[in-house]
């Protein structure tokens, strides 16, 4: 049943077919002897054999996103309080044995290294952990035997936005390229904050399936009220999204008591709705256009040659005419692939830019925070409002860097669209999806903090403060008292000590917050140059990983282009010089191939789907 069970997301793609369909190509381009375009499609098959769908789950502390996936996957893993508890990225995976594993940044070079530790131990992770050996951990991986996880579902807790150790929007902005879909969980307590709905139009930005999460509906009579609230301030930022009242609890009590009645209250027929129509079925769609596309495009390489040899072989004239054509062709396509410097100046060239306007992007945001923070630091008395400061900081950074992320990737598809038309001779080519490689889940911008200041002097040193200021008064004033036959101490001795001690308590008070203040810019310049070093080397990861994707996909296709023109005019040469007693039977074989590949490419038609569209926020139930 949907309002218990994970029925309502499983067993849904049917994969079948595509790889029947697959396997046959791969015969077919295996046949022909295209080993490169036998590369491709066994890749894309592999892909359709082995579907992940990341599921990222996100929100403000305490508003039960742990709960929540332990509702949705059935199973208590993620551990659960009212103080912190998920303080590192969690992923939830599928596997036989369960285990967890420990993914700590690593040295100079860079890379992650992965540490197993026990089952048992999960609900004591943090940033910090013996195994670790004093390196911070980046995330923990879990791999448990679920119903829902295994087919294919992997669900990511994030740390809560804003909380301590959290490191903001961020880090958390890491998992989001490469998720096929973000569950935002706020609490039905109060309505959607500002830096919520920042984070929210950062997160639709970069992932194409976003929903908002009502939690704790359970708890909160009022709940209605909230929910009309906050769907009321999505509509006034442009944020076209779901959003689903949910109860974790309630769930749990019903899958245990296997109560329809309470699944249905729980909301959770939703959630597993939403995952079925814009995670699973746009999932399914999105494959099955790619492996259309692919397969057409295999079989319009195969029919070149072989239509090329077939007509060579049947009419001369027409067989030359269709050779001089190949060879004009194989021309344009052989002067592009000697141009190829042309597109890949264009790519390099593009690259730099980018690189340059991200990096002044970002620096130019830092900057601008960080002389709003000197302007408030220079008001205020930074000792008794630290904790804001530090909570406006990050929450600020975050959404920097998030709209840094977001503008990166907007960039890189101009580029690739710029590059791409140095191929519109070619008819045109599919541009390569970036998204991956704008995803950083081993962030290390969001493990920067900013530093504490030395707490105020106490009572006692204020007065000793005083009473040392005031002592020379004593004595001047008892002094020259003497003189007129006063004793030392006397009432005009004790008003000069109080004068003088009085000064010195408010010049050491002026001195004191003038270090607090100095104290506070230094830190606050401190963090933003972490800051901006760990994201700039993340942005330049980030650039040569799109570098790479799209010098790659290109090459690759100017390769395959010019193969497929030169084993065509190599084929219809070779049947120009055919001895007749083999022309028969040699029409009949490219017939019969010609035919399987025409069959191909119908079944390619046939599976371009049309892509569902964004549903509006459901109604309360």
């Amino acid at each position: 049943m949907d309002e218990v069970g994970e029925e309502a997301v499983t067993g849904i793609v049917a994969v079948q077919p595509l790889l029947a369909v697959l396997a046959e190509t791969i015969a077919v381009a295996r046949d022909a002897e295209r080993g490169d375009l036998v590369g491709r499609l066994e890749t894309l098959a592999g892909k359709v054999r082995d579907p992940r769908r990341r599921i990222v789950v996100t929100g403000l502390g305490n508003q039960g996103k742990s709960r929540f996936v332990n509702a949705l996957i059935n199973q208590d893993i993620c551990p659960v309080g009212d103080d912190t508890t998920t303080t590192v990225a969690a992923t939830l995976s599928h596997e036989a044995e369960a285990r967890a594993t420990l993914v700590v940044a690593g040295g100079e070079g860079g890379d992650v290294t992965r540490v197993g530790i026990p089952f048992e131990e999960l609900g004591g992770i943090g940033g910090r952990m013996p195994q670790a050996q004093g390196r911070a951990v980046v995330r923990v991986e879990i791999e448990t035997p679920n119903q829902l996880l295994a087919d294919g579902i992997v669900v990511v807790d994030t740390p809560g936005l804003g909380m301590h150790g959290s490191g903001g929007a961020a880090g958390i902005l890491g998992n989001v390229p490469a998720a096929d879909a973000v569950l935002m969980v706020t609490d039905a307590s109060t309505e959607l904050t500002d830096p919520e709905v920042e984070f929210l139009r950062q997160v639709r930005e970069l992932c194409p399936a976003v929903a908002v999460l009502l939690t704790k509906i359970d708890l909160y009579p009022h709940w209605r009220q909230v929910f009309d609230a906050n769907r009321k301030h999505l509509g006034e930022a442009g944020i076209d999204v779901p959003m689903i009242p949910v109860s974790s609890v309630l769930r749990t009590h019903a899958v245990r008591l296997q109560d329809e009645q309470l699944g249905r209250e729980s909301g959770f027929g939703m959630v597993f709705q939403f995952l079925r129509e814009q995670v699973v079925a746009r999932d399914q769609a999105a494959v099955q256009r790619t492996v259309a596309l692919d397969i057409g495009s295999a079989a319009e390489h195969l029919a070149l040659a072989l239509g090329s040899e077939l007509v060579a072989l049947r009419d001369p004239e027409r067989g030359a005419a269709a050779i001089r054509e190949l060879q004009t062709a194989k021309t344009a396509a052989e002067q592009l692939h000697r141009r190829t410097s042309a597109w890949q100046q264009t790519l390099g060239d593009g690259i730099t830019d980018l690189a340059g306007d991200i990096d002044h992007d970002l620096r130019d945001r830092l900057r601008n925070i960080a002389r709003t923070a000197e302007d408030w630091i220079d008001e205020q008395d930074p000792g008794r409002h630290w904790d804001q400061m530090e909570e406006w900081l990050t929450s600020t950074v975050g959404t920097a860097v998030g709209d840094n992320l977001v503008w990166t990737r907007t960039r890189a598809l101009r580029l690739a669209e710029h590059v791409a038309g140095h191929f519109a001779e070619l008819g045109g080519v599919d541009l390569p999806d970036v998204r991956e490689t704008l995803d950083d889940s081993a962030s290390r911008s969001g493990t920067c903090t900013l530093a504490d200041l030395e707490p105020d002097l106490g009572l006692g040193h204020k007065l000793l403060v005083g009473v040392r200021g005031s002592y020379g008064g004593v004595i001047m004033a008892g002094m020259a008292g003497t003189m007129a036959g006063l004793a030392l101490i006397n009432p005009l001795s004790l008003g000069a000590g109080v004068l003088l001690g009085g000064k010195a308590f408010r010049d050491d008070k002026q001195a004191r917050l003038a270090k607090r203040r100095s104290d506070a810019k230094l830190a606050v310049r401190r963090y933003l140059d972490d800051v901006a070093f760990h994201t700039g080397k993340e942005t330049k990861d980030r650039l040569h990983r799109i570098h790479r994707l799209l010098r790659d996909h290109f090459t690759s296709v100017a390769d395959r282009t010019l193969r497929s023109l030169d084993e065509s005019l190599r084929a219809a040469q070779e049947a120009a010089t055919l001895e007749t007693a083999r022309r028969t039977a040699r029409c009949t074989d490219l017939e019969n191939r010609l035919r399987t590949v025409a069959n191909l490419r119908r079944q390619a038609t046939l599976l371009l789907p049309s892509l569902p569209t964004t549903p509006q926020a459901l109604p309360p139930a």
